[in-house]
C-alpha cells in the first residue's frame, strides 16, 4: 500500500506542475490576440449517433445564407474528418492529432455531439478540444417566451472538475479525482460575463458556487468573480449555492429576474441543461465555446443513442444545432445573416409550426425541417 500511495503522490505532484505551468501560460498570454485574414474558414464535424444527420441541416443552411460569400471565396465550410468515436478508440485518442490539426486551421468550428465511453481512460473530446483550443468560456442562452425569461450561462470551460476528470488516481477501496480553480481562469470568465451584461443592457449578475462546502476552490471562485464586479458598479451582483439555483430556475415567481450567470464547470454544464428543459428541451438550445483565438458552435444535447439503436436517427430535432449555428454567424460578424436565421426559427419552431419535429415517426423528419426552414428563409 504504501508503494502505491507514493505512485499517487508522485501523479499528483505531476499534475500540480503541469497546472502551475498553465497557469503561468495564461498570465502571460496577449488577450484578445487578432489575426488578420483575408478568408473567414468554417470547420463543419458532424460527430457521432445524430451528429451527422442534424449537423447535415445546418451545414445547409449556412450554404444558403452565405451563399455569396462562399462563391466570391471569402468564406469556406470546411468539413472536418476523424473525429468519430470509433477512429477515436482505434487510435486511443480522444482527439486524434490529424483531426486536431485540421481543426486549428479553421478559425471557427460547428460541431455536433461526440459520444464519450463510460469507464475507461478516453477523455472527452469536448474537453480536450475546449483545453487544446483554450476555449474557456461556454455560453448558453435560454428564452422562455412568454415569462419574461431571458438568461445568459457563462460556464468556465476549461477547469473545475473537467480539467482532470480522467486523471485521477486510484487505490484499493478507495478513487480520487480533482478540482482545479484558477485566478486567471476565473478571472477571465467573470470578465467575459460581466463585459456580456455590460454590453447587452443588463443589470443582474448571479454568482453560482457551492462554496460554503468547496472552500478552497468555489471560495476562490466566488471571491475572484467579486473582485471582477468592482469595475462594472451598475450591476446587482448576487451569490447564490448551485442547489437553491436549480430550484430558483423552476419558481416561476422569481426566476424572471435573473440575466447572467457565472458558473464554475460542472455546475454550468449540470444547471444549463436543466435551463435548456425549460425552454423547450435540451433540442432547443444552442451553445458557444469562446476563447481569444478560436470558438466552437454546438448542440447542448448528446449522440442520442436510443434514436439510433430504434432506428430513429433521421427524425432528430436539428433546433439545438441551429441555435449554435445562428450564434456562430453573430461570433463571426454575419449579423444579417444570424438575425434572417434567427427570425425564421421563430416562425418555424414558435408561432407558425407547420414542420414539427417530435423524435418519432408521428413526426417530421430532420431533414423535412431542414427544406422548411429553407422555405421560410425564402418569403
Amino acid at each position: 500500500m504504501n508503494a502505491q500511495i507514493e505512485r499517487a503522490v508522485l501523479h499528483f505532484r505531476a499534475l500540480l506542475e503541469e497546472q502551475i505551468k498553465r497557469v503561468e501560460r495564461m498570465e502571460s498570454a496577449s488577450a484578445n490576440a487578432q489575426t488578420t485574414k483575408t478568408k473567414t474558414v468554417v470547420g463543419i464535424v458532424g460527430g457521432d449517433g445524430i451528429g451527422p444527420i442534424i449537423v447535415k441541416e445546418a451545414a445547409r443552411v449556412l450554404k444558403a445564407l452565405l451563399a455569396d460569400e462562399i462563391s466570391a471565396g471569402t468564406l469556406e465550410l470546411r468539413p472536418i474528418e476523424g473525429l468519430t468515436i470509433e477512429n477515436r478508440l482505434a487510435r486511443g485518442e480522444a482527439v486524434p492529432a490529424e483531426a486536431l490539426e485540421a481543426i486549428k486551421g479553421c478559425d471557427v468550428l460547428l460541431k455536433g455531439p461526440t459520444a464519450t465511453p463510460k469507464g475507461g481512460t478516453l477523455e472527452s473530446a469536448n474537453v480536450t478540444l475546449r483545453r487544446a483550443l483554450d476555449l474557456y468560456a461556454n455560453v448558453r442562452p435560454v428564452r422562455i417566451a412568454g415569462e419574461g425569461v431571458d438568461w445568459t450561462f457563462f460556464r468556465e470551460n476549461t477547469e473545475g472538475e473537467y480539467a482532470l476528470g480522467s486523471r485521477g488516481v486510484e487505490l484499493p477501496g478507495l478513487a480520487m479525482d480533482f478540482k482545479v480553480i484558477t485566478d486567471a481562469g476565473t478571472r477571465r470568465i467573470a470578465r467575459a460575463a460581466f463585459e456580456y451584461a455590460r454590453r447587452n443592457g443588463k443589470r443582474n449578475v448571479a454568482i453560482v458556487t457551492k462554496a460554503n462546502i468547496m472552500k478552497k476552490t468555489d471560495g476562490k471562485f466566488t471571491a475572484i468573480c467579486h473582485e471582477v464586479a468592482k469595475d462594472y458598479p451598475e450591476m446587482e451582483v448576487e451569490d447564490w449555492y448551485i442547489d437553491i439555483m436549480t430550484a430558483n430556475l423552476v419558481n416561476p415567481a422569481i426566476r424572471s429576474r435573473f440575466e447572467v450567470f457565472i458558473l464554475p464547470n460542472l455546475y454550468g454544464d449540470i444547471i444549463t441543461d436543466e435551463a435548456a428543459q425549460l425552454q423547450g428541451g435540451v433540442g432547443t438550445a444552442g451553445s458557444a465555446n469562446l476563447g481569444d483565438r478560436y470558438a466552437m458552435f454546438e448542440a447542448i444535447h448528446g449522440t442520442a443513442p436510443r434514436m439510433i439503436e430504434e432506428g430513429l436517427g433521421d427524425y432528430a430535432n436539428p433546433e439545438s444545432i441551429l441555435r449554435a449555428a445562428q450564434m456562430l454567424l453573430s461570433h463571426i460578424g454575419r449579423a444579417e445573416a444570424a438575425d434572417r436565421l434567427g427570425r425564421a426559427l421563430e416562425i418555424c419552431c414558435e408561432t407558425e409550426k407547420a414542420c414539427v419535429v417530435t423524435g418519432d415517426r408521428n413526426g417530421a423528419t430532420c431533414r423535412e425541417f431542414g427544406d422548411y426552414l429553407l422555405r421560410t428563409l425564402q418569403r
